[in-house]
């Protein structure tokens, strides 16, 4: 007789995807997991789309009150800056290393966030509280983050600042992110002087 553990993982079943849309995914799952090929096929996902991201929602469906999200961003994924209304989030990095750039409501930088994995000395987790906007400035191929906010859905409840692009003109946006990466590079430097 073999080990539950051993025939537990010769019959574990793969975590069902559901697409909402190209980028966003639900499980059908009664308990939600992840494991590598979840997260292997979520990169694979986000390397087919445009915008280069992708997403697992754990929660049941947009209107749950808790939204629970495995996200995946390639390095090159625009991340537009933008702050939260009447809701904060919770992030946590599983895989891959970024800078989360904190603004004040000019677009000036407030802060800059090196993260990366528990175990690298960098911070591994942020709970950022409402109207703060941030960004992301991804510094591995791949960012796999675990990524918590209060629900129903309502795209309302995301601000977007006039002083970033809104994506759809790649030039401007690489511009943009240059030139951000340059100035979130300098306040780190600044800040490791003090």
């Amino acid at each position: 007789m073999g080990s539950s553990s051993s025939n537990e993982a010769g019959l574990r079943r793969p975590t069902s995807l559901r697409a909402q849309n190209p980028e966003v995914y639900y499980s059908d799952d009664e308990i939600v997991t992840a494991d590598d090929a979840t997260i292997a096929e979520l990169k694979r996902i986000a390397a087919a789309n445009p915008r280069l991201r992708s997403r697992l929602c754990t929660h049941p469906d947009p209107s749950s009150g808790l939204h629970e999200m495995l996200i995946v961003h390639h390095r090159e994924a625009y991340v537009r800056p933008h702050k939260h209304l009447g809701k904060p989030e919770s992030f946590h990095v599983i895989e891959g290393t970024a800078q989360v750039v904190i603004f004040e409501d000019d677009g000036r930088i407030r802060d800059v966030l090196e993260m990366a994995p528990y175990g690298q000395g960098k911070r591994c987790y942020y709970r950022m509280p409402e109207q703060v906007f941030h960004s992301i400035l991804i510094t591995s191929e791949w960012l796999v983050f675990h990524e918590t906010t209060a629900g129903p859905f309502d795209p309302a409840r995301t601000a977007f600042p006039d002083w970033a692009p809104d994506g759809g003109d790649a030039a401007e946006v690489q511009a943009y992110v240059t030139r951000t990466g340059t100035l979130a590079a300098e306040h780190l430097d600044r800040r490791g002087k003090a």
